[in-house]
């Protein structure tokens, strides 16, 4: 399958249970979060605004996704949160739609416009590549079943201090249950707010994060 196909099966919510290793000091941190992932078509307005943002012809597009997330990692302070909104917009290459570029509101390390690599592996994992001023990423997601989702992911900041995180993800609501929200609510064409009200976070059962 191609990315586009990927983001489609991701479409619904999500409880992430995540393992962040801070090697640099060598300990975990444990957490856990809510996600929801919509699928996005290329003509819409959202993936149109990503690929302006970045000076990209918007018509290069097959589409992208709009994901947003809510939780909190067990070193959190009182006061600190991870929550947030991003959306995606996927350019493949000409000669390989199963690679190209990723177009991002936000990066995944640091909360700036950003364009990455992806790529599908040989086991049909999205992997994504992302440099950034002061750090790199490395990302994999891949489906264990219809529900259940694996995430790695590494961060290497070039002043030496890495991370790698570990995570399993199962889906607690699919595309047609966002759907129905959305239609309760009479939201024929909902903004990015919206969609967040309609798919509200379930409460954590034991640890948080994102």
């Amino acid at each position: 399958m191609d990315a586009m196909e990927f983001f489609e099966l991701s479409t619904g919510r999500w409880r992430s249970q995540r393992t962040t290793h801070h090697l640099a000091f060598k300990r975990s941190e444990a957490g856990e979060s809510d996600i929801h992932v919509q699928a996005l078509a290329a003509d819409d307005p959202k993936v149109i605004e990503i690929c302006q943002l970045h000076e990209v012809d918007p018509k290069l597009a097959i589409g992208g996704a709009f994901v947003s997330w809510q939780g909190a990692m067990g070193w959190d302070k009182e006061d600190e949160n991870h929550e947030g909104s991003t959306v995606f917009s996927l350019i493949p290459d000409i000669d390989n739609p199963r690679q190209g570029s990723l177009l991002r509101e936000r990066g995944y390390a640091e909360i700036v416009p950003v364009a990455g690599r992806y790529h599908m592996d040989d086991e049909d994992a999205l992997v994504l590549i992302t440099e950034y001023e002061t750090m790199s990423s490395i990302e994999r997601f891949w489906f264990v079943s219809p529900s259940i989702r694996m995430r790695t992911s590494t961060v290497k900041r070039f002043g030496g201090f890495s991370t790698a995180t570990f995570c399993t993800e199962f889906r607690v609501a699919d595309a047609s249950e966002v759907a129905s929200n959305l239609d309760e609510a009479n939201l024929s064409n909902p903004t990015s707010d919206q969609i967040n009200n309609a798919a509200e976070p379930r409460k954590h059962f034991s640890f948080f994060g994102w």
